[in-house]
């Protein structure tokens, strides 16, 4: 079957979004997946400014020929004190369950992993749920490690406003 690995463009929102919404079912967490069109549209499209996300998109030929989104890499530009570079830090990786074993996942990793080789960018970092073993042992199987010695912190909702205030 023919793939391809591409940016995400303004046409795509929808797409992603149904993505993003698949993605956050299989990690049990629905309800906290409340992103609109316009907010993918404002980060990831802006019509001032650069923007702040990036996406791309894995596709597959269909039968007539066409090309049907099949799964995404959604990222945004992180920074290492240590480095002084920049990293890219994939907020989201997914693939359709129907199109899973194409190696589009390990395609999207190396579309990351060429921008960050060609702008000297040192790290290409993200989590994964300590209960996905599927994705642990890909990621394990292409060489990533887990950085288990770092816990992670969230501050959001009353939190937040109570300290932002």
């Amino acid at each position: 079957m023919e793939t391809r690995i591409r940016p995400a463009e303004p046409t795509d929102i929808p797409a992603l979004l149904a993505f993003v919404r698949e993605l956050a079912e299989y990690e049990r967490a629905v309800e906290e997946a409340t992103a609109t069109p316009e907010q993918f549209a404002a980060v990831l499209f802006p019509t001032d400014g650069a923007p702040t996300a990036y996406g791309h998109v894995a596709e597959v030929r269909v039968a007539g020929g066409e090309w049907e989104a099949a799964g995404m890499a959604l990222w945004f530009l992180s920074f290492s004190t240590w480095t002084g570079t920049n990293g890219i830090w994939l907020e989201d990786l997914y693939v359709r369950e129907q199109w899973r074993g194409l190696g589009l996942g390990q395609a999207l990793l190396q579309a990351l992993a060429e921008i960050c080789v060609d702008r000297g960018y040192h790290r290409l970092e993200w989590w994964v749920l300590d209960w996905n073993e599927p994705s642990i042992g890909f990621y394990r199987s292409i060489g990533a490690e887990a950085m288990d010695e770092w816990t992670r912190f969230r501050l959001d909702g009353r939190a937040l406003e109570s300290l932002g205030q």
